[in-house]
């Protein structure tokens, strides 16, 4: 008799157990939601999350002055809200380049591209297959080639005997003038 009601107790529990509500299943998630979304929020307002991460670009900068295959160019004199967010020196197919990401102060990505590499090839691949001088303009008292590349997007373009220069993204046109300009 006891094993029969042991029997008939497991299978009321378990038969409650089934009955569980939305409500409950709701209350559960809630419990494991607030506590996430707290810690989201916190991040974001006490320890900048939105903002992009700054690297320190001398490493890169010290390989290529090192390796003294252009003339290296480090953007100087900017804006505190412009952040470099990526700085790699590296060897290509045709040369080496220097590359620093960099965020605009509109929060907008702007990329400097500098390049023992020929002309003819790096700006097809930094621009587009079809990038096309659009005109020239003058940059801090230097030539430089306006270029047509991906919708968006503006380039410019210096390219010298030694090296070639693109300063390309999607922040605005004054925003890259400025970016080019502080290259020194």
């Amino acid at each position: 008799m006891e094993q029969q009601e042991a029997g008939t107790k497991e299978i009321v529990e378990s038969a409650q157990r089934a009955e569980r509500r939305p409500r409950d299943m709701v209350i559960s998630l809630a419990v494991l939601l607030v506590p996430i979304l707290l810690a989201f929020g916190i991040y974001r307002v006490f320890f900048d999350g939105h903002d992009p991460i700054k690297v320190d670009p001398s490493a890169a900068i010290d390989d290529a002055r090192h390796a003294g295959a252009f003339p290296v160019l480090v953007p100087t004199g900017l804006d505190q809200d412009w952040t470099t967010v990526s700085a790699t020196f590296q060897t290509i197919d045709g040369g080496k380049v220097l590359r620093f990401g960099m965020v605009s102060p509109d929060g907008q990505g702007a990329q400097v591209v500098q390049t023992d590499a020929p002309a003819d090839d790096i700006i097809p691949a930094e621009l587009t297959r079809d990038a096309r001088i659009q005109g020239n303009t003058e940059i801090a008292g230097g030539p430089w080639q306006t270029y047509s590349t991906r919708p968006g997007e503006h380039a410019f373009v210096k390219v010298a005997p030694d090296s070639t220069v693109i300063v390309v993204g999607g922040a605005s046109e004054a925003d890259l003038t400025d970016l080019a300009a502080s290259l020194k």
